[in-house]
């Protein structure tokens, strides 16, 4: 018979992917059941049928999915290979991919080679080059660990061959453990405030802005949708050059409702995190024209939550109130963000993400470029250096 192993199986254990060659050598074993056993074991071109739907596998009548999921979506090539797509209704930056897409899908990619138990924890994220809104985005995932707690990735983004992006996310089974937090500041609700969209049809009637110039806009080109719903704490007034303070309050959410699935929602808040985070940056220095990239990029989830509700994303000026609110798909989270230094080109911001319950669900901190922009500045696939 040869020797056993004797394997106790706990509900939500996950036996993942493994070639035929890999099942012939494993060892045998003797299985305990606490009370029963369902296994489903698929061929290789079968198995995406174990995945769920949303963000991994295409919906039936895309015009049902919120523009943000559908950002998220990404193509199945391989095992831990996939494809994203920056679509012409998908936000970008002068031809360049916004860097909370490259986060979302990536960490989306990340997800789908984990056990479904457990949800991202931890990610840390470098830009290396500006990636091209053209051309679709390979991600490649390495599994640098599994285990039953916790899981490690590594995702690299690339296009025309080169890493353009890379990103190490960890993975962790719920678990109980001590707590406390930070309190939530006291700001203006969502219902009190005006979105960024509401603000800017503002500026057509302003008079403080020539006539032309506000024809201009109104008979412009339409911008593309935004999948976020913004609204700032403390807006910026665009017409005002006044320095401020380095640090600001923003609500946000999804724009439509997200499908159940807790990984979407993390993935959901990750691409959300980078709308206004850096620009807290610029604004003590207001009369400069200024040029933003990331660099990088850190977050840490601290409780489940959804980012279709309003979440609240706080920037601080210290580092022990950082980041506070974020809403993302409906229920609603305040982002509290702050940027307590910038220098040698450079600039950094910290933040907190609460929900409408006062509950700390994220934090988060970047780092980017931060230079005064020149003509000859062109937006090109090129080392952010």
């Amino acid at each position: 018979m040869g020797s056993h192993t004797l394997g106790l199986l706990k509900s939500g254990d996950y036996f993942g992917y493994a070639s035929a060659e890999l099942i012939k050598n494993l060892n045998k074993s003797d299985v305990t059941a606490i009370s029963e056993v369902i296994c489903f074991v698929l061929r290789n071109e079968n198995a995406h049928l174990l995945s769920s739907v949303s963000i991994w596998a295409q919906q039936p009548d895309e015009s049902e999915v919120a523009l943000l999921e559908r950002i998220l979506e990404l193509e199945t090539l391989e095992v831990d290979l996939y494809k994203g797509y920056t679509k012409p209704d998908y936000p970008s930056f002068g031809g360049n991919v916004y860097g909370g897409q490259l986060l979302g899908q990536a960490l989306a990619a990340a997800s789908k080679s984990v056990d479904p138990a457990l949800l991202v924890h931890s990610l840390h994220a470098y830009f290396l080059l500006t990636g091209d809104e053209r051309m679709p985005i390979i991600y490649k995932v390495e599994r640098t660990r599994n285990g039953h707690t916790f899981a490690t990735r590594q995702v690299s983004a690339i296009q025309k061959g080169r890493v353009i992006f890379t990103m190490y996310a960890s993975f962790q089974r719920s678990m109980e453990g001590f707590e406390h937090q930070e309190s939530m500041p006291n700001v203006p609700t969502p219902d009190q405030l005006l979105s960024q969209d509401e603000l800017r049809k503002r500026y057509f009637s302003d008079p403080r802005i020539p006539l032309k110039k506000r024809e201009k806009w109104a008979g412009g080109k339409p911008t593309k949708s935004s999948p976020l719903d913004v609204k700032e704490v403390d807006p910026i007034d665009e017409v005002s050059k006044e320095a401020l303070p380095p640090w600001q309050s923003v609500w946000m959410k999804s724009k439509g409702k997200l499908t159940d699935d807790p990984a979407l929602h993390r993935c959901a808040a990750v691409y959300a995190s980078d709308w206004t985070f850096l620009a807290t940056a610029k604004r003590p220095h207001r009369t400069v024209p200024i040029q933003l990239l990331s660099l990088d990029h850190s977050m840490w989830f601290h409780k489940p939550f959804r980012a279709d509700e309003w979440l609240l994303f706080v920037v601080t000026f210290d580092f022990t109130s950082r980041l506070r609110a974020l809403d993302l798909d409906g229920i609603g989270m305040t982002i509290q963000q702050s940027s307590p230094r910038a220098s040698n080109g450079r600039g950094s911001v910290y933040g907190h993400f609460f929900n409408q319950n006062g509950e700390l669900v994220m934090s988060a901190s970047q780092e980017g470029l931060m230079r005064k922009l020149q003509k000859s500045d062109r937006s090109v696939a090129k080392s952010k250096l």
